[in-house]
């Protein structure tokens, strides 16, 4: 499968309001403090920026990653997607299958479905990582467990001679502990959380569609930080472990 971009049309608890001023009133100081300094590159303000603009109208870019094993240091990227949206509706996708130049270890190919048989004919990574950054430009980043997808994507920047964008990183995991009621789920999974939102498209270990359930659920942790009156990037990054 050639890479792919397509355009397209398209309740907390008793002490919440109190921690939501808190949090809404250092997430302004911080952003007020961002935007002051003089030594800030152009991407670093464009960053300060957007982290001030109302999260109903900020662009994600929603990512997932398939790869040969857990850490970038043993193992390689199988499949790429991402959704880009805003406002809850999807704008662009892009995906693709990636020739990671290893075998594909049999539990790893019976949780994604993905052989070495269909990756034989896949672009190589330095063929697919600059149409994905050049999608997301712009774009806040969002993952479901960020940390895993941002660890591999940074090693392949590196891998590839590119430089990483320093995208502002939203961890929809993180961001799910902080909002969601304990009686609501078991647990923050994106297939438990998705199931619980009734998300468009459910979760199934393949780079797009679990991108599409992570754009689906988080529009509605949006819809629950605006009851909690957190309107934009800058009062999150007092949450330093949901943006980073």
């Amino acid at each position: 499968m050639r890479p792919t971009a397509v355009s397209r049309a398209p309740s907390g608890h008793g002490s919440a309001e109190v921690g939501s001023t808190r949090l809404a009133l250092a997430g302004q100081e911080w952003a007020e403090a961002e935007l002051a300094r003089p030594d800030l590159t152009r991407a670093e303000l464009a960053r300060a920026e957007l982290a001030r603009v109302d999260l109903a109208e900020v662009e994600f870019a929603v990512i997932d990653l398939e790869t040969t094993g857990w850490s970038p240091q043993a193992a390689a990227i199988t499949e790429i997607a991402a959704v880009r949206v805003r406002g809850g509706r999807r704008l662009g996708e892009f995906a693709s299958l990636i020739n990671p130049g290893v075998p594909v270890p049999r539990g790893i190919e019976d949780l994604t479905g993905i052989s070495d048989w269909m990756l034989a004919a896949a672009p190589k990574l330095a063929a697919v990582l600059p149409g994905l950054l050049a999608f997301a430009s712009g774009c806040v980043l969002v993952a479901h467990n960020a940390p895993f997808d941002v660890g591999f994507l940074s090693a392949a920047c590196a891998e590839c001679g590119l430089t990483w964008p320093g995208f502002t990183v939203l961890d929809t995991v993180m961001l799910a502990r902080r909002v969601m009621d304990p009686d609501e789920v078991p647990d923050c999974k994106l297939g438990t959380l998705a199931g619980f939102f009734r998300a468009r498209t459910a979760p199934s270990h393949r780079a797009l569609a679990d991108a599409r359930a992570t754009a689906d659920v988080l529009g509605w942790l949006i819809r629950r930080l605006a009851h909690r009156g957190v309107r934009t990037v800058s009062q999150l990054s007092a949450w330093p472990d949901v943006v980073a």
